[in-house]
């Protein structure tokens, strides 16, 4: 993209993509058509049929400009919390192996 803010084709203004063990997440900002900057974060996982193919499951959160400081401000305390009182993980449990569609059962 030669301008940060010029729309690609999907309409994004910029468009950021991190993997993360068996998940990919997206970070696109997008302009509404009043021009106000908001943000798109997707989840999204291979997911394998019983007849061997695969779909993508993709959710989808979206966080307008006047969310972000309270929406950072519950990210960060949400994340300290888990780094000041989560257990060890033993190397034999890597923690991307964790499946929290299991958390609910």
């Amino acid at each position: 993209m030669s301008d940060e803010f010029e729309k690609n084709d999907r309409g994004d203004l910029f468009s950021k993509s991190v993997r993360a063990g068996k998940r990919t997440y997206f970070f696109d900002v997008k302009s509404t058509r009043g021009n106000d900057y908001y943000l798109t974060i997707t989840e999204s996982k291979k997911r394998f049929s019983d007849d061997g193919k695969f779909t993508y499951e993709k959710h989808k959160i979206f966080l307008y400009k006047e969310d972000f400081e309270k929406f950072m401000e519950g990210l960060n305390e949400a994340v300290e919390h888990i780094k000041d009182n989560a257990p060890e993980i033993s190397s034999g449990n890597a923690s991307s192996d964790v499946d929290f569609d299991d958390l609910g059962n």
